[in-house]
């Protein structure tokens, strides 16, 4: 052991570093001994467990593998935080086969990797003078810097030549040059991915860019002196960086001050993942945990130009959101919400008498600017400026930027709910003079409107009035009087409480049913007369509100919309569930992270058994027809509640499919057959659930696959299936500590459920008995059609379809 510091702490130090590799599982867990510096003649040896750290003991370089590999590589990562997180590695793309590597000044003065024959496989490859090659000599800095100098000169550094992670200190240049952040291949294979992250070389002012091979994939918006404004969430994402100048060059640089965010008292890192997402990770001193703070993109309408251009995605209270074409636009394809707009009136550009013709400039507030800003510099009218160039379609004054302006087509719009800028949008005369006879309608419509309801309430304050003369000349007697629910009474109450409902069929086989009914006036008093202070949330079909029964008892009560389709004035009531919907943990970066597998499985085998039952056990056979994630209520044991069966239908006893023209659900949840054919049976609940089971197992969306190779989970669940590589399918956050032969069991189960023929699918009884027994053998999953077929947005719709000949013909309804 050799030891060149003075610090009394040393002796500690050694038996923190011996306990940490032995925590760390697929790390070298040998006993290793340390160095603060490497010089011509040392060795650091991957046999020995021998490593480089930092003087204050932040950093550590040593040698690093993964379970069942061989493959052995060099890298940097944290030395007084668990789990060891590798921010670089430096032989990247050349492995060495076995634990005989070392690391080493080479006789040219480089620091350099060599395999057990000596072989050199890595090197930091700068140029050195003859008289100073002896004395190189690499020191790991207490930011996480590898440095390899040359007396008081700086040969060679790996914040100059990063990986995937960024980390405070580094140094990014946003003068053109070449410096990106290229992604691992894999979470188990730090060779070069697919995907970097860097400073957009040609943009002016400055933005962070995410690059998927050649395409954009996401861009963090303009920097405006303070922040990225392309990024809609409060906190504290990239607040921490700074654009500072060169001394030396007067080149410009970004550099992350972690005192402007954390005190200097936690750790901060940037990293492009593998699966292309950036993202912000804090170390959580008190949790001992890497909190995701942010990601880009957060979600799947914040892809790159996700609507295509002249178009914008808003995001819905709902939480999801649509593509809406700019005011002056129209859709390119009728058929396609992400095509793309085009203008409906062409510009008048320069007229011949030498004004600057009729056109005109519409404004839009809380926006994501478009990509591709042109800066405009000395102008003190950016209005004018645009307006007398015929090319330039929109502009935009940003405090801290100056004047910006576009010429063409506007890409990457995002409409946010607060923040973002302010866009002026080009648009010829008369479709700005539309836009004033709108806002004339509107408010005529606004007041006919009000005019309308106080004669309504006038007429409704003199009927109560002549019921109360009629109350007092002949009071009921108290058996007419309708409580607050009577199952007798249900079926002479369902036209005032909520029509008629779908659960029905020949042969009145609700007569006996036991389900409780209540009166709107209860409903209305339970919610305070459905206050704004009440409501949950808006599903696709109305909003939800909390309510309180006089028992004492929490509910919650959908409220259906009128425009739905399900009838008039309907009301859902459920059980109130403090923990909300699956969906709000399952797909939350943050809140996934309390979804543990035993967690996971739990909920798996609840929701297995709550369908058979609706299936097999129940008195009467119920189709759910839209089971996925957000109609999973958890309580506050966290156990799941199949809930929303405003789509349910109910079968005979010997009925086993039905079909129908009115095709509704969850795109990406339906079975191929319903889709298709409107044909529904046991199965299209199976089919959902083996959706929702990848979704639970891979802590992704269905739908969140619409930029990539694979079309959906289901094609990327397939593609890794097909290759033996299933474990990828798991969520990161639980993939190290999940059984491995359980969570193959539940993607195996999941493909059997989601086959394209209804036939090969198992139903819920076999479902329930292979996920509760390892004894029972599972049979091979047949590649399902679906895999083939691009995804949409995650959206409730119905489709009223008319088989002519060969062809469908749809409408789509959007319920949102």
């Amino acid at each position: 052991m050799m030891i060149t510091t003075n610090h009394c702490q040393t002796l500690f130090s050694f038996a923190c570093l011996s306990c940490f590799f032995c925590f760390c599982s697929e790390f070298s867990c040998a006993a290793s001994t340390s160095r603060v510096s490497i010089k011509h003649g040392d060795f650091i040896r991957d046999k020995e467990g021998e490593v480089l750290v930092s003087n204050g003991f932040n950093f550590v370089v040593g040698f690093f593998g993964f379970q069942n590999s061989s493959s052995r590589y060099v890298g940097i990562w944290y030395y007084n935080i668990p789990g060891p997180q590798v921010v670089w590695v430096a032989n990247r793309n050349k492995p060495i086969n076995g634990n005989g590597g070392s690391i080493t000044i080479s006789t040219n003065g480089n620091l350099v990797i060599l395999d057990e024959n000596k072989t050199q496989l890595w090197s930091t490859n700068v140029s050195i003078i003859d008289s100073n090659k002896n004395n190189s000599e690499a020191v790991l800095k207490d930011n996480g810097n590898l440095v390899l100098s040359n007396g008081k000169v700086v040969l060679w550094e790996s914040f100059e030549n990063p990986t995937d992670t960024y980390l405070p200190g580094m140094k990014v240049p946003v003068n053109g040059k070449s410096f990106n952040f290229t992604s691992w291949k894999s979470s188990t294979d730090p060779s070069l991915g697919n995907h970097t992250m860097g400073i957009d070389p040609e943009g002016l002012p400055p933005q962070i860019v995410v690059w998927e091979g050649e395409k954009r994939k996401w861009r963090s918006g303009y920097w405006d002196g303070r922040v990225f404004t392309g990024v809609d969430m409060p906190g504290s994402f990239l607040h921490g960086f700074v654009l500072n100048l060169d001394n030396n060059g007067g080149d410009r640089y970004f550099v992350y001050n972690n005192k402007l965010l954390l005190n200097g008292t936690s750790s901060v890192r940037f990293q492009i993942g593998w699966d292309g997402y950036e993202r912000e990770f804090i170390w959580n001193q008190n949790e001992k945990n890497w909190t995701e703070k942010q990601k880009g993109p957060h979600n799947e309408w914040e892809v790159y130009n996700f609507c295509g251009g002249f178009a914008a995605s808003d995001l819905l209270v709902s939480g999801s959101a649509t593509c809406s074409c700019l005011q002056g636009f129209e859709l390119k394809d009728k058929g396609n919400l992400s095509g793309g707009c085009r203008r409906m009136t062409a510009l008048k550009g320069e007229q011949k008498n030498g004004s600057f013709g009729e056109d005109g400039f519409m404004e839009l507030r809380c926006m994501k600017l478009p990509d591709f800003a042109n800066l405009v510099v000395h102008t003190t009218d950016c209005e004018g400026d645009c307006l007398k160039n015929g090319s330039c379609t929109a502009y935009a004054e940003v405090m801290g930027i100056g004047c910006m302006a576009w010429y063409g087509e506007l890409v990457d719009l995002q409409k946010f709910e607060h923040g973002g800028n302010t866009l002026h949008i080009r648009l010829a005369h008369s479709d700005l003079v539309n836009n004033k006879k709108i806002v004339i309608l509107i408010i005529s419509a606004v007041l006919a409107g009000l005019i309308s309801l106080g004669m309504f309430v006038w007429l409704v304050r003199m009927n109560k009035r002549k019921l109360k003369v009629v109350s007092t000349a002949s009071p009921r007697k108290n058996s007419d009087i309708i409580p607050m629910f009577d199952a007798r009474k249900s079926r002479q109450m369902s036209a005032e409480l909520s029509g008629s409902i779908e659960l029905s069929l020949e042969g009145n086989q609700l007569s006996k049913t036991k389900i409780p009914f209540y009166n709107f006036i209860c409903m209305s008093a339970a919610t305070n007369n459905f206050s704004e202070e009440n409501k949950l949330g808006q599903g696709g079909f109305g909003p939800v509100y909390k309510g309180m029964l006089p028992t004492g008892e929490e509910i919650a009560v959908k409220r259906l919309s009128r425009r739905s389709g399900q009838g008039e004035e309907k009301l859902l009531v459920y059980e109130f569930m403090p923990n909300k919907s699956l969906d709000c943990f399952l797909f939350d970066p943050i809140k996934q992270t309390q979804l543990n597998w035993a967690r996971r499985f739990e909920i798996i085998e609840g929701i297995a058994r709550g369908l058979l039952y609706l299936h097999r056990d129940s008195r009467l056979r119920i189709i759910h027809r839209d089971l996925k994630a957000s109609n999973i209520l958890l309580d506050e044991n966290m156990n799941p509640k199949i809930s929303d069966f405003g789509l349910a239908r109910i079968f005979a006893g010997n009925q086993n499919e039905a079909n129908t023209t009115r095709v509704v659900g969850t795109y990406g949840y339906m079975s191929p057959e319903y889709v298709m054919e409107g044909l529904f049976s046991v199965k299209s609940d199976v089919y959902s659930f083996g959706v929702l089971l990848l979704e639970i197992v891979s802590g992704r969306k269905n739908t969140s696959f619409r930029h990539s190779d694979d079309s959906s989970l289901i094609g990327y669940a397939w593609h890794l299936w097909n290759e033996h590589r299933a474990m990828e399918l798991v969520d990161g956050c639980i993939r190290d500590s999940c059984p491995k032969n359980k969570a193959l069991r539940c993607i195996h189960i999941g493909m059997l459920c989601v086959q394209d023929s209804a036939g090969h699918r198992p139903n819920m009884s076999n479902v329930v008995l292979m996920l509760e027994s390892e004894a029972t053998t599972l049979p091979l999953p047949v590649q399902p059609l679906v895999t083939s077929m691009r995804s949409y947005e995650d959206r409730e719709f119905y489709m009223d379809g008319l088989d002519v000949s060969n062809d469908l013909t749809v409408t789509m309804l959007v319920g949102r």
